[in-house]
């Protein structure tokens, strides 16, 4: 039997037709379809913000969804809890399994839901993503106490940009310029192993920004949310929705 690549982990499922989720029917009071101001430049090349990509109220209809059990499924088996939509996703075995039984475990993820499309559509609206490349998978993260999560790039199965959209508290995230672009995973531990060349760039990421990684940003420079309490605070919570396109003549694939 062929041995699976990376690749395989994260397929596209069949697209279903469904419509578009009226921000009403989501008690979402929508103010503007397209954010006010537009993104600003940051020190790291190919790198923007989006100051208050969605509004409080917004904010509060996302978290609610991604918190209805009947819709969502929160994954623990990581230290933060993390969800999935789009796909299919591999789970590695952890550290304690015999290591003749260990074998990733790869699960479908389901479809990006009708209740995020209306933030998809505001992408397009606002020119983050074309409207023939609107993302097919989303990752939430969970961040409490002093999580974090390393350094790393996105998969590069995925294009250009990958956004992040950052809910509850505010949160600085670190990047690390590489000597040339970089594809190790955290999981397999060539993450850790990336030649960077010293620099480093703390960007603070507000309550409901979008960070946008195009260029150099994307391929270039590893990020991380850097394990520590300091400066968090008692009920100190960040949720982040990572949102990530695979388009089909990727010239390495």
């Amino acid at each position: 039997m062929k041995r699976k690549a990376i690749n395989d982990f994260f397929l596209p499922r069949k697209k279903r037709s469904t419509g578009l989720a009226s921000l009403d029917s989501l008690g979402v009071i929508n103010e503007t379809n397209v954010p006010r101001l537009g993104a600003q430049e940051t020190a790291v090349p190919g790198l923007s913000l989006y100051r208050d990509f969605v509004t409080p109220t917004e904010e509060a209809g996302i978290l609610a969804f991604l918190n209805n059990s009947s819709r969502c499924a929160w994954r623990t088996d990581l230290s933060r809890r993390t969800m999935h939509f789009g796909g299919t996703y591999c789970v590695m075995p952890s550290k304690h399994d015999i290591a003749e039984q260990a074998k990733p475990e790869i699960l479908e993820a389901p479809d990006m839901p009708r209740e995020l499309q209306w933030l998809i559509q505001r992408f397009v609206d606002a020119n983050v993503y074309r409207d023939d490349q609107r993302p097919q998978f989303c990752i939430v993260n969970e961040y409490t106490g002093n999580l974090g999560i390393s350094a790393h790039t996105e998969n590069f199965q995925f294009g250009e940009p990958v956004v992040g959209l950052s809910l509850l508290s505010a949160c600085p995230i670190r990047f690390h310029e590489l000597m040339e672009a970089f594809d190790g995973s955290v999981r397999s531990g060539q993450a850790a192993r990336a030649n960077k060349t010293g620099r480093i760039v703390d960007i603070q990421l507000p309550a409901r920004s979008l960070l946008i990684m195009n260029g150099p940003s994307r391929w270039r420079w590893q990020h991380e949310i850097v394990r520590s309490a300091k400066g968090r605070g008692p009920g100190w919570k960040r949720v982040s929705l990572t949102f990530r396109f695979k388009p089909l003549n990727l010239p390495w694939l």
